[in-house]
């Protein structure tokens, strides 16, 4: 596969000037640029502007997409919405970073597979995780944890400090990590969060009252609009006035939750060490489990088999009397099967009287006798 770098750049809180499109077609003559939105590939070349700049200056969102297996999404919130000190216990390497501007605080969440497949589509991510955005701006921290999840698998992959291991302790735990909302779990797939490891996190999440960040009733917000101090209300009142702004509606209930309660968490107790050792405890007790299941609707389908052998053998029959391919596979793959079932239950030799019977009446058959063979059925 050749070079494949996917750019995407979102304005959502503002649209941009007839200048800024300008500024940024300084930077690429190829891309679409729009009001809202700047769009870019590459098969060889690079992006000539600076990704975290152009967010900064420009940009709410950006999603950065290759084929050697970087998944990259920043996003931009007013600093009123986040802080950079409730972030800040979230970052880990260079996975998951914060840092602010004069108006804005910065989020860059990147996960890496060079080992892994291209993922169908992520380079149309951006619509399902922009969600996560109001989430974070109206208090629910959960996406930042499920970042860090994935910037803790990284982090594992290529560093062996086991001291560091076992004294790192995970970030403050949100609320309902064990209900993702349908944003979240596209971040979650989109950064590659291991299932195990996120179960094991959301069993010391608290349960929720109700779902972060989840709008208030109509009869919670009037009391909290009362006591809004009346110059707030008229500057909340002319910035409508003086046109649509995408951001004000959650910035104004950010603020209206601010007079409430401080985002649900609990308390970070845990290390990375034993968050990684029970997800591996849990993936491994899955894997037997799942294997046991198996063998057990294997040994149940080879019952069937041997009870019914007369009829099988007749649906092989049928197979071979064709020309297609398809069905002496699908021939082969019942023989397989059978002579298993036969041999669980001691009745080999029959089997292979009969098998050796029919390879004799096939065998002018070159293509099936290969393919009888591949499967060691002689």
């Amino acid at each position: 596969m050749s070079e494949y770098q996917y750019y995407e750049f979102q304005a959502l809180d503002r649209p941009l000037s007839p200048e800024e499109q300008a500024q940024l077609r300084a930077i690429s003559t190829r891309a679409r640029i729009t009001a809202t939105r700047f769009t870019n590939t590459y098969e060889w070349g690079d992006l000539k502007g600076d990704p975290r700049r152009m967010t900064e200056r420009y940009f709410d969102a950006h999603l950065y997409v290759t084929n050697w297996g970087t998944h990259r999404l920043m996003l931009r919130l007013p600093e009123q919405t986040l802080s950079l000190p409730t972030a800040q216990p979230f970052c880990l390497g260079p996975h998951l970073d914060a840092w602010t501007t004069r108006t804005h605080i910065l989020l860059d969440l990147t996960s890496e597979d060079e080992d892994g497949d291209w993922v169908e589509g992520a380079d149309d991510s951006l619509a399902a995780l922009i969600g996560v955005r109001d989430e974070l701006a109206t208090g629910d921290l959960r996406p930042l944890y499920l970042a860090w999840l994935s910037a803790l698998t990284a982090w594992e992959r290529e560093d062996d400090d086991e001291d560091e291991y076992r004294t790192r302790l995970e970030p403050p735990v949100p609320a309902g990590l064990g209900d993702l909302t349908a944003p979240q779990r596209a971040l979650a797939d989109f950064l590659r969060v291991d299932t195990d490891l996120l179960a094991i996190a959301a069993q010391a999440s608290p349960a929720p009252p109700k779902k972060p960040g989840a709008r208030p009733a109509k009869k919670e917000l009037v009391p909290l609009i009362a006591a809004l101090p009346q110059e707030e209300k008229d500057a909340l009142l002319l910035r409508l006035a003086l046109g649509a702004e995408s951001g004000l509606h959650t910035e104004l209930l950010h603020r209206l939750r601010g007079t409430t309660a401080p985002p649900q968490t609990a308390p970070g107790h845990r290390s990375a060490a034993q968050l990684l050792d029970a997800a591996h405890t849990l993936r491994t007790d899955r894997r037997r489990h799942a294997e046991t299941e198996r063998a057990a609707a294997r040994a149940r389908h080879l019952t069937v088999l041997a009870d019914q052998a007369e009829s099988v053998w007749q649906q092989i029959e049928t197979h071979l009397a064709t020309r297609r391919p398809s069905a002496h596979d699908q021939a082969v793959t019942l023989l397989a099967d059978l002579r298993d079932a036969c041999a669980d239950t001691k009745r080999h030799t029959s089997f292979h009287q009969r098998l050796t019977r029919l390879r004799e009446a096939n065998r002018h058959r070159p293509g099936l006798i290969q393919r009888l063979d591949r499967r060691d059925l002689r």
